[in-house]
Formats: structure tokens, sequence, C-alpha cells
């Protein structure tokens, strides 16, 4: 059963065409991971899922729902989360706190801060937002600067900030991008872990190691457009896939 389902999306930049009647189908359950080369288009791809662009043909489906035309926090609100290729997080509050932001606005939409006020339901929140760090092994960290973690607890941070929302989806974009191979490793099991609860994810990634790990289908993408769609194995021996994308180590 397609959770997601992207059909005929093209995208232009002035004489640039970044999509070109891009096709793609991600099960529910399932990881699908998007590969290719620098400029082509993945990460176009994924501001069209999310509403960062609007695209100029084509539909977004998601469980039944056009996403075109919805705002980022409506698709958000919907279900859909991201991890974005450099970490968005609040910097000068605490990790606890960057984690409670996001759950607190999943829960109620959007709303303005009080000063006078107390923040309704602000123990079950925290709670979750704990439990949500402990998931991810930072809850030893929750009352740290964000702003002061390494870069793979950035990653896991902004990760435990789209958990906690509870998506039916999540997209990763490099998730592992700048990591050492140990940090690498380590979210690899994670993500593993998290995918084995149920969860759908679509990961773009350039690490082949990442990919072939995680992913149960594979798209690859080259000048704006999907050219290979099938299963890693299949992938893997696909010989034109093999010289453009993947290199001589895995040829």
């Amino acid at each position: 059963m397609s959770l997601l389902t992207v059909r005929n999306l093209s995208k232009n930049f002035g004489g640039l065409k970044a999509l070109d009647n891009v096709n793609l189908t991600v099960e529910q359950g399932s990881v699908h991971a998007i590969i290719g080369p620098n400029g082509a288009g993945k990460s176009t791809l994924l501001n069209c899922m999310v509403g960062r662009l609007e695209p100029d043909t084509g539909i977004v489906d998601f469980a039944g729902v056009s996403l075109l035309g919805l705002t980022p926090f409506q698709i958000n609100q919907a279900g859909v989360a991201r991890v974005f290729q450099t970490p968005e997080i609040f910097g000068d509050l605490t990790v606890l706190e960057n984690v409670m932001i996001p759950a607190l606005a999943r829960r109620d939409g959007p709303f303005r801060l009080n000063g006078w006020a107390p923040i309704r339901g602000e123990a079950q929140i925290e709670r979750r937002a704990r439990a949500t760090l402990a998931d991810l092994g930072l809850e030893g960290q929750a009352l740290q600067i964000a702003g002061t973690l390494s870069r793979g607890d950035k990653r896991r941070l902004e990760l435990a900030m789209c958990l906690v929302q509870e998506p039916k989806l999540l997209l990763l974009d490099e998730p592992t991008a700048g990591m050492a191979r140990a940090d690498t490793n380590r979210t690899i099991d994670l993500l593993k872990t998290i995918a084995g609860r149920g969860l759908t994810m679509v990961v773009i990634e350039h690490d082949m190691h990442v990919v072939f790990s995680l992913a149960q289908r594979i798209s690859v993408m080259a000048q704006g457009t999907v050219i290979a769609e099938d299963v890693p194995e299949k992938i893997k021996g696909n010989p034109k896939v093999q010289e453009a994308y993947l290199g001589g180590a895995h040829a």
C-alpha cells in the first residue's frame, strides 16, 4: 500500500529544469532511498514535497491527500516530518526545550507564547520529550544548550524533534553528512530501530554504506529525473548506475 505518490512532477528555475517529470511511489512501512550526484534534483524534490517549493506541474499525494498548495506547517501537521541537510535547531535553547516546541506545535497548531500563563499540559509534553530524548540516547544532555552539541548529536536532536511529533512519514536529507564513521554507524543503527517500528522513511544520502544498510528500494536521479528504480541488489548490479553513481568500490 503506497503512502506517498509523486506523479509527473516538474520544476523549472528560469531556463534550468530542476525536476523533469519525476515519478515516485513510497510504500507504507518501507525505507526508500533516493540517490544521485549533486544537482540531480534530490533536495528540490523534497522541497516540493514539504511545501518549501511549488512545482510547476504534477501531483504529490500523501495518504490520499494532495500536499500541493499546503503550507509547510500544514504538511507537518498532516504527519510529514523532515530532517534537513544542515541541522535546523534552536541553538540558544536547551536540548529539552528544542524537543518540547515541536511537540506543542503538533498538539496545538499555531500558538503564541503568553509569558503570564503556563503552557497547558506542559508536564505531559515534557515527559514525552524526555522519553524521546532517552530513545535517541540524549537524555543525559537534556539541559545542555543545543548549540554546544557535536554535529552528530545535533543531527540526533533534530531527529528527536521530528519523532516527538509521531509522524507517519519521515524525510531525511543527508542524515549522516559530516559525521565520522562511528557516528554514521550509530545513526544507521538508530534509523534501523525506528524503521523496525513501521515508520515510513525517505532517505537522500550520498554515502552508499548508509543507503545499502537501510533501504528496501532505491530510486536513482540524474538531471532532474528518475533514471532507475529497484531493490538494492538490482541497483548494485546495474552497470550504468555502478559507473555513474556508485563508483568502482561497488562495481
